[in-house]
């Protein structure tokens, strides 16, 4: 079955950096929207980063010009670039891809920021 892997989750001091990565099989992945949510901790699920198959990105406000999405479709992945990371951007990362009706989630990755 379809299955999206993320990793590169951790705990990290406030100011620092992480890159998450979502590895996925079975797709045609290079279709696909691919998405990055976080969900902290009593909160809903929040879109932070999205990279269309063309290679558009758009990014939730609270991130911009902190975090980066990139995609690598040779080998199914696609990355959450986090720099000057906040306590508040502590959370469980997930990644979501979407293609028509179907998507497809992740089992998420803890990133807990330190202040």
């Amino acid at each position: 079955q379809v299955q999206l892997v993320e990793s590169g989750g951790g705990l990290v001091q406030a100011g620092g950096s992480l890159r998450l990565s979502c590895v996925a099989s079975r797709i045609t992945f290079s279709s696909y929207l691919m998405n990055w949510y976080q969900q902290a901790p009593g909160k809903q699920r929040e879109l932070v980063a999205s990279i269309s198959a063309g290679g558009t990105t758009t990014y939730a406000d609270s991130v911009k010009g902190r975090f980066t999405i990139s995609r690598d479709n040779a080998k199914n992945t696609v990355y959450l670039q986090m720099n000057s990371l906040k306590p508040e951007d502590t959370a469980v990362y997930y990644c979501k891809a979407v293609w028509g009706g179907a998507f497809y989630w992740g089992k998420g990755t803890l990133v807990t920021v330190s202040s």
